[in-house]
């Protein structure tokens, strides 16, 4: 019985590369020119977003999950400060994949490097 259980198990999964579901936002134009987290400067017109646990540097595709449409930001600030949402984005980011007039969208996401 459990050699069959440990063969339904994949010891080579790896969650951070899983493809995960949740949703996004996008950050205020209030935030330019303040520093993130990691130090930089913070660019809403960049491709960047904010992440609890993701390392800084990330780069991340993400999905709207509606539209079908990507795009691969890179990890350089920390939040969103809310527990249903995985990412913030900047307005350049959020407009490559959806209306920013929604304010948050569903998403697919995962790690490219």
């Amino acid at each position: 019985m459990m050699i069959s259980t440990l063969g339904i198990y994949s010891f080579t999964s790896n969650t951070l590369d899983a493809k995960k579901t949740s949703y996004a936002s996008y950050y205020h134009d209030r935030f330019n020119g303040r520093k993130t987290a990691s130090g930089e400067v913070f660019d809403n017109s960049k491709l960047t977003a904010a992440n609890m646990r993701l390392p800084f540097g990330t780069q991340v595709k993400i999905t709207n999950l509606r539209t079908g449409k990507s795009v691969v930001v890179r990890i350089n600030d920390r939040g969103p400060f809310h527990k249903t949402r995985a990412f913030d984005m900047t307005k350049a980011a959020f407009k490559e994949i959806g209306d920013h007039s929604s304010g948050t969208i569903p998403i697919e996401y995962e790690i490219v490097d």
